[in-house]
């Protein structure tokens, strides 16, 4: 989720929650304010009643409410004297001009004691007030529409106002997408006042410069190594050589010397095998083509021939759908050649290697050993599937490193008696 929408959805919540809470609040608040505006205005009519029971005896008896709303009834000394003024919520019989029967309405209630003539008169005045249920029903529209208006504001800012705020901020991102230490191109962020870009910019710019001295003394490291390694390497070969053409050995020596070449041979290897993976670890690459997967595992299979004839093996072709991959060609290449060189390596005498090119995926299985190999080793450096001298355990290593470095998956399953390699592209 990006990041305004994030900002967006936690600030909805926030104002959700702040809303909620203010309408309880401002509910309870309104109707405190209803009952006491209710309260004075049954204070104001209890004084002018009385008043017109001094100068009308008429209404000094009057037991039934009316549309007057009040009731006059006769009481007992030591009754009013114990009375006090009492303000209550009850409901009384009411007939409204929208109302075909009389209906008990909600009213604010005022009892009170006076005396008239050496008589005590209990006054009751009924104040009709709006029903708690219509307050609230009142009160949860007005706040969803509140609330509404809130988050549609929220939402225009968000997209015109911090959206253009922000463009700095994503204009490097971009740039940090497509950034290849490599390269070594600056990221820069469009000019801006915000402070905190400014700080960004100064600390990408030092981790930057950093990064780019420790890839630079990596790589030389690497070439330097690699290449001082080669030579003496390679000065050896040559002269084992020299002896074995010379003729004058003893059997016995011509085998250790044998022995030795094998293992400065594969030494040699294992030298180019890390300096690759190390290329690989640190993105090294050439230009990105479209690469054809078809043409290539056909290329290498035909290259690896004989290779594949000396074990009498059976090559079977799936499924051939055109597969194509943006890459380096000579990353793709290894990756194809080390998958087809595994299958042949670890197969049996008169074994079976089976093809299978589909639209997202390649998939080589080939038999070998009757039983699952260990699927949280195999792909380390260094793991061997099994003994051999000339294996150096980086060849499943160096497809798994390719692999992460374009954003393909490789996994490994054995079933029907094969071992199966699949790489999603």
């Amino acid at each position: 989720m990006k990041l305004l929408n994030q900002s967006l959805k936690y600030l909805s919540i926030a104002i959700l929650i702040i809303v909620a809470l203010w309408s309880v609040v401002f509910y309870y608040s309104m109707l405190h304010e209803i009952k006491d505006a209710a309260d004075e205005e049954l204070e104001n009519q209890k004084r002018l009643i009385i008043q017109n029971t001094l100068t009308d005896s008429i209404i000094i008896d009057k037991k039934h409410f009316d549309e007057s709303l009040y009731t006059i009834q006769k009481v007992g000394t030591n009754e009013a004297l114990a009375a006090k003024d009492q303000y209550f919520d009850t409901t009384i019989l009411m007939q409204d001009d929208d109302d075909e029967n009389p209906e008990w309405e909600p009213v604010r209630m005022l009892t009170s004691v006076f005396k008239v003539e050496n008589n005590y008169y209990q006054l009751n005045i009924a104040n009709p007030i709006i029903e708690q249920n219509d307050l609230v029903k009142a009160l949860f529209w007005n706040i969803v529409a509140l609330y509404l208006l809130l988050i549609l504001s929220i939402i225009l800012i968000n997209n015109i106002i911090l959206k253009k705020l922000w463009m700095p901020f994503y204009k490097f991102l971009e740039q940090l997408k497509s950034y290849k230490i490599e390269n070594a191109k600056p990221l820069a962020i469009s000019d801006s006042n915000i402070t905190e870009f400014n700080d960004l910019q100064v600390a990408v710019d030092q981790m930057n410069q950093y990064n780019l001295n420790a890839y630079n003394r990596q790589k030389e490291f690497i070439e330097n190594v690699s290449h001082e390694l080669q030579t003496p390497i390679a000065i050896a070969i040559n002269k084992l050589e020299l002896l074995f053409e010379d003729g004058q050995l003893q059997n016995h020596q011509s085998e250790m010397l044998a022995e030795t070449h094998k293992i400065l041979l594969r030494l040699t290897k294992l030298n180019k095998s890390l300096l690759l993976l190390s290329k690989i670890d640190n993105r090294q690459h050439s230009e990105l083509t479209q690469v054809s997967i078809n043409k290539l595992v056909h290329e290498i299979k035909d290259e690896l021939d004989d290779y594949i004839s000396s074990k009498n093996l059976t090559i079977n072709s799936l499924k051939d759908e055109p597969l194509f991959k943006k890459m380096d060609n000579a990353h793709a290449t290894i990756m194809i050649l080390n998958i087809l060189k595994n299958a042949i390596i670890h197969n049996i005498e008169n074994g079976v290697i089976e093809i299978s090119i589909e639209k997202n995926q390649l998939i080589v299985a080939n038999t070998g050993i009757p039983k699952s190999l260990d699927q949280d080793k195999i792909f380390n450096r260094f793991h061997k599937g099994n003994t051999s001298q000339s294996n150096t355990g980086l060849g499943l290593s160096i497809i798994k490193a390719i692999a992460n470095l374009y954003a393909l998956q490789i996994s490994y399953q054995y079933r029907d008696g094969k071992h199966f390699f699949i790489i999603k592209f």
